[in-house]
């Protein structure tokens, strides 16, 4: 299996905005997934766009809105949340190009690439995230239609069983397989990042991983 990594700063969420009484404006990590909506929609009002995203803005809704702007690091550092998208957008490109049939999204999250992106119709998309999230995201997509063959599946991924039960089963179906987690190592620990790339790299099929890594510092923050 090979190594990729995406060098950008995934701002940590923090519960800073929570008062006396009052529910968290951040509940949990899933709603960072909504933070990072708000600057790929805000990517679209550039002229100079290095990629459109016409659902970003939908999926952050209000709440995305309010988080980027009330959080202590909610605005700042902008450049590298478009960095991270831009950056995997091109690697995932050319993975595709080089004969890559299927892209299993870990976290998926609000991830909107099997819309937005040009890929070939032959190609499988699968997304792999907690059934809240996913359930979010059908709700403001329904109506769309992706550009390739997708997959969602509701998996809670630190269940050891289930996902590699699940990346078993998807390697069967592969013959050249991309593994995506935007955003996802730097919540885990060395231990499970260790135990995920072991899973990973059980199916013959999983043969690329692109990721991004964070600085000690930044995971402190």
């Amino acid at each position: 299996m090979h190594w990729y990594s995406v060098g950008t700063e995934d701002l940590i969420a923090t519960h800073e905005t929570q008062t006396a009484g009052q529910e968290p404006l951040v509940r949990d990590i899933s709603d960072t997934a909504l933070w990072a909506a708000v600057f790929r929609g805000r990517e679209n009002d550039r002229p100079d766009a290095l990629f459109r995203d016409p659902y970003a803005a939908r999926l952050a809704g209000d709440r995305g809105g309010r988080i980027a702007q009330e959080m202590k690091f909610g605005t700042r550092h902008t450049w590298s949340w478009i960095a991270r998208t831009y950056v995997a957008d091109q690697m995932i490109g050319d993975e595709i190009a080089e004969g890559t049939d299927m892209v299993v999204n870990l976290a998926a999250g609000l991830d909107t690439r099997p819309y937005r992106m040009s890929l070939p119709r032959s190609l499988t998309w699968v997304e792999i995230d907690l059934p809240g999230v996913l359930d979010y995201k059908e709700e403001i997509l329904g109506g769309e239609r992706p550009a390739c063959g997708l997959e969602r599946v509701r998996l809670d991924l630190t269940n050891h069983d289930a996902r590699r039960k699940l990346f078993a089963e998807l390697g069967g179906r592969a013959k050249r397989a991309l593994i995506v987690s935007e955003g996802l190592v730097i919540y885990l620990t060395r231990e499970e990042v260790a135990a995920l790339a072991t899973d990973l790299a059980r199916p013959p099929s999983f043969q690329r991983w692109i990721l991004d890594v964070a600085s000690p510092a930044l995971r402190a923050r």
